[in-house]
């Protein structure tokens, strides 16, 4: 049954009386306090993404995080465990564990009970989910007597032959005109029945038929998984007035869609890529993550190394309501991190991807003219921050310095970054810095296999200081590859980037050139 969980985790442990209830056969609750844990994982972070060889994942900035958008939906799901107090009899018992979310994956439930665990067992699990609405109670009445209440204090009533979002089809008395078609928004403003059809509920439920050796007061652990989670880091990151420091702020995003709501909780946040595995098997038993570890004295969260990941305890109560997202400060802001600012233009703007073969097409490629804009930071001490940074969205303001207000400048995604690791973050294009490319020259010897491109790099500077722009070039035709002549020097990346930087004189310009010699 365990699968093994998603990016972030959230454990939140709530003592309090609610969430539902657990019920006897005869409609008794049970009583006395419980216990719930929740620990909530997202999708996978991407580690990167996937991507081609000629592919530069720093020119668009860090974008394949996420397996889906955390912004206004939760694409995770949540382990939860919840201890109950019931009373049972000796012998088989039938139990109603009511109020769990509604996207509880039934398949996952395990039960245990605490008092006698070995003599305490569950026969048969039934999930009840057909919860009640004006369809399906129709659907139900197929065949049955129903009574239209029309405009005007009239009724009509027959048998429900059919039904669909128009109209009802009844079989009625009339000796004349026994079938009878009626507009379902236009004459209808209401229907009544006998009796409330059986099989509908009004909320989720799990009925479980158990046997118990020992009768009396048991305390039981149920566990279970449920859709509709998921957990995000938010990150603010404020600029000075000459972009060579920083203050940093970090929220938690969390988003609560599973169809419960978790009062009065204790909250922790586990960040790190943690493996799924599926298929889910039913019916073993295990733990979620220990809700009893002490947070932070005054209120914060503390953090911890945790197995492979870091673990984050929040000191203090929380709730957590259904349908809702909550923000909670992650850690204390970071004041004055050291950064720098980057220009970067990558003339050629496609994607490219190792074809397995040496591409020789002369007009492949899209002429790109943006600049590109990125703030990097080293995430050490020594820099002013040195913290492991969860995976999520990195927003940057600059103040202005002419009435002290805030201003937003770009976003981008960060993936997880250890400490004394280093990060980059793209916040736009810059107006004043213009980039040209272009293919000056290309030839080809399809018998002696080999080609050769010649490329143009024009770049106009209209600040007012001088600047260095990174120009990445891809060398995507194909493995082999020289660079025969170039008007300035290069450094090789990789097997397929190279990068020029290019120094740029203020209201100037400047003109690179190169060639790529392919042979195959």
């Amino acid at each position: 049954m365990l699968r093994n969980v998603g990016t972030f985790g959230v454990v939140i442990a709530v003592f309090a009386f609610g969430l539902g209830a657990m019920e006897s056969a005869s409609g008794q609750e049970g009583g006395g306090p419980k216990a719930i844990s929740l620990t909530v994982y997202s999708a996978p972070s991407g580690g990167g993404g996937a991507y081609g060889y000629g592919y530069d994942p720093y020119y668009y900035g860090y974008d394949a995080y996420y397996g889906g958008s955390p912004f206004g939906m939760a694409t995770g799901y949540a382990i939860v465990r919840e201890t109950r107090r019931i009373d049972l009899a000796a012998g088989e018992n039938e139990i109603r564990f009511s109020d769990v979310p509604q996207q509880i994956d039934a398949t996952t439930v395990s039960f245990k009970s605490l008092l006698d665990p070995k003599g305490t067992y569950v026969l048969e699990q039934n999930f009840e989910y057909d919860l009640i609405s004006a369809d399906k109670v129709l659907d139900r009445y197929i065949g049955k007597d129903v009574a239209l209440h029309q405009k005007g204090d009239t009724s009509l009533t027959g048998q429900l032959l059919s039904f669909d979002g128009a109209s009802f089809v009844l079989q009625t008395p009339s000796a004349t005109a026994p079938i009878q078609i009626v507009s379902r928004g236009e004459l209808v403003e209401r229907i009544s029945f006998a009796e409330l059809p059986g099989g509908l509920i009004t909320k989720p439920t799990l009925m479980w038929r158990l046997n118990a050796k020992k009768a009396g007061t048991h305390d039981v652990e149920v566990t279970y998984q449920t859709n509709g989670m998921s957990w995000s880091a938010d990150y603010n990151l404020v600029l000075n007035a000459n972009d060579t420091a920083a203050n940093l702020s970090a929220w938690v995003t969390l988003i609560n869609q599973s169809g419960a709501e978790y009062r009065d909780a204790n909250l922790k946040l586990v960040a790190g890529d943690v493996q799924r595995v599926t298929p889910v098997l039913g019916g073993a038993g295990y733990g979620a993550f220990d809700t009893r570890m002490a947070g932070d004295a005054d209120g914060r969260f503390s953090e911890k190394d945790f197995f492979e990941y870091h673990l984050y305890t929040l000191g203090r109560p929380t709730s957590v309501a259904n349908n809702a997202t909550k923000q909670i400060e992650l850690f204390t802001p970071a004041m004055g991190i050291a950064v720098n600012k980057s220009y970067q233009f990558r003339g050629n703007s496609m994607n490219f991807y190792d074809y397995g073969y040496a591409y020789t097409d002369p007009y492949y490629g899209t002429p790109n003219k943006k600049v590109d804009v990125f703030i990097g930071l080293e995430n050490s001490s020594r820099a002013g921050l040195g913290l492991p940074l969860p995976a999520g969205r990195v927003r940057v303001y600059k103040t202005d310095e002419a009435d002290g207000g805030v201003e937003f400048v770009g976003e981008d995604r960060i993936d997880h970054t250890a400490r004394n690791e280093s990060l980059r973050v793209k916040v736009g294009s810059a107006f004043d810095i213009v980039g040209e490319w272009k293919v000056s020259d290309f030839k080809v010897d399809y018998n002696a296999k080999w080609m050769e491109e010649s490329f143009e790099v024009v770049l106009r500077n209209h600040k007012k200081e001088d600047i260095v722009v990174q120009v990445r070039e891809p060398l995507y035709r194909w493995l082999n590859w020289t660079i025969t002549a170039s008007s300035q020097d290069f450094v090789k990346e990789d097997a397929r980037n190279i990068r020029f930087d290019v120094k740029v004189a203020k209201e100037g310009t400047t003109t690179l050139t190169y060639t790529a010699r392919y042979t195959w």
